[in-house]
């Protein structure tokens, strides 16, 4: 298996957690998810150290508590593919957070160096950006969670809904150089999910000079890491596929470079209904 590729373990811990990635295991510097599965009452409790955190509730109701802010019962989807915009809470760091799961809660628990410069808030759907980004069979269903355009010290996050048979982070794109204004430098996680959920997606993850090349099947629930390169998904017909991105690096801006191959694509014009 690739090394690309970290596996949702096969029962959650003591915490709920089922995936885990830490800048240590990914092997770079800021990017840090979790995927945390809780029951019906169930609790996590946690100091948020130096990190600051974004709570995504994927599917399911909670309450959430911060050390100055509580609000209970947040929630509204209970399938990423329904197509609503989640509920989040945004957590600095010097704080701390408690999770109750008011139903089955799958959250995911997204971090990166904090600087303290923001309070806890909560980001409600309506304060979610959409968008439909893309035409044709390169459209996709975008939320925009806590982009740079929202207060924040380090996170960016954003999930995306690709229909079956459509290819999303496309064209191929990257941002793995500090080379403002016209690439960052960003670490980046997408955790996927499949429906149904027999099905996989394909990302492809890529260097120009290639000592990066792999070809992922990236099953439902699995995550995979983009230390660099471009990394296009498809979802094959059939099946939709999701994701969530958790983004972060020495500078709080997406500012990524197309592969030079496959930037025309952009230039099309787009196809007119008659």
């Amino acid at each position: 298996m690739s090394q690309l590729i970290v596996k949702p373990e096969s029962s959650p811990n003591e915490e709920g957690v089922v995936i885990e990635v830490t800048p240590q295991s990914a092997g770079w510097k800021y990017v840090g998810f979790q995927l945390v599965k809780l029951s019906e009452g169930q609790t996590l409790c946690r100091d948020t150290g130096d990190q600051e955190v974004c709570l995504v509730l994927l599917s399911g109701k909670a309450d959430v508590l911060t050390t100055h802010e509580e609000w209970h019962g947040i929630g509204e989807r209970m399938s990423v593919f329904e197509r609503k915009a989640p509920y989040s809470v945004y957590v600095p760091n010097g704080d701390r957070y408690e999770v109750r799961a008011v139903t089955q809660l799958e959250l995911a628990v997204c971090t990166a160096p904090g600087k303290g410069g923001y309070p806890a808030r909560l980001i409600a759907p309506q304060q979610v950006g959409a968008e439909v980004r893309g035409y044709g069979n390169i459209e996709r269903y975008i939320h925009n969670i806590l982009p740079e355009q929202e207060p924040a010290d380090s996170l960016l996050v954003v999930e995306v809904l690709t229909p079956n048979g459509h290819w999303s982070s496309y064209p191929p794109h990257k941002h793995d150089r500090d080379a403002l204004p016209n690439e960052s430098l960003l670490e980046e996680t997408y955790y996927f999910r499949v429906q149904p959920e027999q099905g996989f997606a394909i990302q492809r993850v890529y260097t120009d000079d290639r000592s990066l090349d792999e070809t992922l099947v990236v099953r439902d629930g699995e995550t995979v890491l983009v230390p660099r390169g471009y990394h296009p998904v498809s979802a094959p017909p059939g099946y939709d596929v999701y994701y969530l991105n958790v983004m972060a690096g020495p500078t709080r801006t997406w500012k990524f470079h197309n592969d030079p191959d496959h930037a025309w694509i952009m230039a099309q014009p787009k196809p007119t209904e008659e």
